[in-house]
């Protein structure tokens, strides 16, 4: 039975949960959340230690005594995580999120697992939230594992097409739920419990292969909007093991992830004008090649210095930043150049669209690791009415969030997207490495643009190379 008291400990956690992930929405009131939420995980795991009598003093051999196992368990998880915490850059912190996605659904799928072989009385409606928690944690598992290969180009470089994908996923998953019903209906005694065994092996085996064929075929330029879903599906799936064992404070985290990660995941869907139905059952990597590829002329290039005359003219300018300058860490330079713009009169505004980057929010953590000022990020819709006003526009390390195909090219996967309306401003600095078409593979006519001048380089040093010339008598 649970005493008052831990039903008192769980309702705490679970307000701390709800205050953290309330503070998490604004940028000044993010790192207070965070704080709540971890000391709500403490206190829940705590109480759960108390709860389940992991820590009774009986005296047990070593290798079986609570103690020993659950000191290892954080010491081993601690020691990852700091070491993790320490060596992981921001470019590399997409692909660190689509796995931390990953581990919640695995660690979802073995609680069931270890429920399944340890409960001998079991009930129908555990049973069938056991099925539910295998089949998602599954899918998380698998499918972050591929997006975190798509990420970090160690695996899934090239897009995969699967001929037929959604009848074979359909009947994978068809396959899966009827593991899941065998299981639940040998614990009604209606099958033997060898056939219920068999369930939980298929249940198991197939929605991990499902994970697999639902991600793999899907485009670098939805991997963003994978992430949210996935991280959804691991709270999702925690939900689920917290009916199964009984446990309210694991229900309310798991929903509050869940329902977090499934109306960012809305959003972001409208920020491309894609809809969730085309996200999962369509193939947006496949067809980039097809269209989008804009006018057949090289673009015009321009010097550090000549690009400094412009902006010192200027009197309003605003930075667009993509991928490619968390690539080059120049978040900070580009806050100096910032800094600079204002000194010498310039209006400063930072548009950021919902998809820029690898994963969601990627731009706002860079720029408030920056100390940019949370008021100086506009959106897309704050920003476009006055971009035809605006002096220079600077994309950095963008490509299809300022792809002017989105709007006029019928023919272009990026068709529909609202997108950042670069390509009005008055001058238009693109900071690139080199000629790629970007992560997406999509070719972008505003490079072509007749305003627009590419200056090409590392975008840390250019920025900071602009940032002397303001400095120079």
């Amino acid at each position: 039975m649970i005493s008052a008291a831990t039903t008192i400990l769980y309702m705490i956690s679970s307000v701390l949960f709800i205050c953290g992930i309330k503070l998490l929405g604004k940028a000044d009131t993010a790192r207070k959340g965070n704080k709540l939420s971890s000391v709500g995980m403490l206190l829940a795991v705590v109480t759960v230690l108390l709860e389940k009598e992991v820590t009774s003093t009986a005296k047990n051999p070593p290798l079986t005594n609570a103690y020993i196992w659950v000191a290892a368990a954080i010491i081993l998880g601690s020691v990852i995580g700091a070491v993790w915490a320490k060596k992981v850059e921001m470019t590399g912190m997409p692909q660190l999120v689509a796995l931390f996605n990953g581990f919640g659904g695995l660690s979802s799928l073995l609680v069931a697992l270890t429920q399944y072989m340890t409960d001998k009385n079991i009930n129908v409606f555990s049973s069938a939230a056991l099925g539910l928690t295998i089949a998602i944690g599954a899918i998380a598992f698998t499918g972050s594992v591929v997006a975190w290969g798509k990420l970090s180009g160690k695996m899934f470089k090239k897009n995969i097409i699967i001929p037929g994908k959604n009848i074979i996923n359909a009947i994978f998953a068809i396959i899966g739920l009827c593991g899941a019903a065998a299981y639940s209906l040998s614990v009604a005694g209606l099958f033997d419990a060898s056939i219920g065994k068999i369930g939980v092996i298929i249940v198991t085996t197939v929605y991990l292969i499902l994970g697999f064929t639902m991600v793999i075929s899907i485009g670098g330029g939805d991997i963003p909007v994978i992430i949210s879903l996935l991280n959804a599906f691991s709270g999702l799936a925690a939900a689920f093991a917290g009916l199964s064992i009984s446990n309210s404070v694991l229900v309310v985290s798991g929903c509050l992830v869940g329902t977090s990660g499934l109306i960012l995941t809305l959003i972001m869907c409208k920020a491309m004008n894609r809809t969730l139905y085309a996200l999962l059952f369509g193939s947006f990597g496949k067809s980039a090649k097809n269209g989008g590829s804009g006018e057949q002329k090289e673009p015009k290039s321009m010097s550090v210095e000549d690009a400094y005359l412009i902006l010192e003219a200027a009197s309003s300018v605003v930075f667009v930043p993509g991928y490619g300058m968390a690539v080059a860490q120049a978040q900070h330079a580009v806050k100096e150049l910032s800094d600079k713009l204002e000194e010498n009169g310039a209006e400063v505004s930072f548009a950021i669209h919902p998809v820029a980057g690898r994963m969601p929010g990627h731009m706002n953590v860079l720029l408030a690791e920056a100390n940019v000022p949370y008021e100086q990020l506009k959106t897309a819709d704050e920003m476009n009415p006055q971009m035809s006003n605006t002096d220079v526009a600077i994309v950095i390390g963008a490509n299809d969030v300022v792809n002017p195909s989105a709007l006029n090219d019928e023919t272009s996967p990026l068709y529909g997207m609202p997108i950042i309306n670069a390509y009005e401003a008055q001058t238009v600095f693109v900071l690139k490495r080199g000629k790629g078409t970007g992560f997406s593979g999509i070719e972008n006519p505003l490079f072509t643009n007749e305003k627009t001048v590419m200056i090409y380089g590392d975008a840390k040093q250019t920025v900071s190379a602009l940032v002397t010339e303001f400095d120079e008598p």
